[in-house]
């Protein structure tokens, strides 16, 4: 199956899996965006090693709009967790162990109108690494929301094979005309690997999203997850201070620039 490098494997409440290829036809029956205020949850949760990360998922089931999942395995009580509160969850497995597929996964509450799944090789450890663009429509609106959730190359010398994971993603984030949250785990871990994240992303019109308190999951000293936006008003940023990962979430709410949304 990993031949197919681009391809999404969806899980639904109480269907089998659906193996999503490219120009994938979806029908869309409801927006994901209903109103002017949504909250977004973003989390490496650290292939579910600690059995308390489902009970962070419960809490911010019905609070956010979307919960963007990097390391996320697919155990039984990750999907039970999605078929209990009727999600659809978009999974670009990086890999395979035992049956367990890994890689990120976008959770949300209505199908995206297109996607697109990435994934790179790290360099040195030969593991890859996953990305994942979702679009969904926005209700009363001729433009939609991307959503792009990343988990970064991390093992690498230099920066060429970062700079190519992310050129690629933020390449159809460019093209995209509408609203844009990109998100993830970025292993922004070095100097030149900040630096240039900031670079590309600010070359495309994204802002990132500040903390008050930061409290971060960092390597030398820098922080490792970012969210970062574009055609949205930030409305509140927390991080939640939890031990069920060796990351904390981030949870953020924006608000709608309905003027420029509108259908008039």
């Amino acid at each position: 199956m990993f031949r197919k490098r681009n391809y999404t494997l969806r899980y639904k409440k109480n269907s089998d899996v659906e193996l999503i290829l490219p120009n994938h036809h979806i029908v869309v029956k409801q927006p994901l965006i209903d109103q002017e205020y949504f909250s977004i949850l973003v989390w490496n949760i650290f292939k579910q090693k600690r059995a308390e990360c489902i009970n962070i998922l419960e809490l911010y089931a019905d609070k956010a709009k979307l919960i963007l999942l990097q390391e996320a395995q697919t155990t039984p009580q990750l999907l039970n967790f999605i078929s209990r509160h009727n999600k659809i969850a978009d999974h670009v497995p990086a890999y395979c162990l035992k049956d367990i597929y890994a890689g990120v996964m976008t959770i949300t509450d209505s199908l995206p109108t297109d996607l697109l799944s990435f994934r790179e090789i790290e360099p040195l450890i030969r593991v890859p690494k996953s990305a994942l663009i979702t679009i969904y429509p926005i209700k009363n609106s001729f433009q939609q929301l991307l959503v792009a959730n990343i988990h970064a190359v991390n093992f690498s010398i230099g920066i060429k094979v970062y700079r190519q994971q992310i050129h690629i993603l933020l390449k159809r984030i460019k093209e995209h005309h509408g609203p844009v949250i990109l998100a993830g785990d970025f292993n922004a871990w070095s100097k030149q690997r900040l630096d240039l994240l900031f670079y590309l992303v600010s070359s495309i019109g994204l802002k990132p999203v500040n903390f008050s308190v930061d409290i971060r999951k960092t390597f030398m000293g820098r922080p490792l997850d970012f969210v970062f936006y574009r055609g949205l008003q930030l409305d509140a940023a927390q991080i939640i201070s939890t031990t069920a990962s060796d990351h904390n979430p981030l949870y953020v709410s924006f608000k709608l620039d309905l003027h420029s949304h509108s259908q008039g």
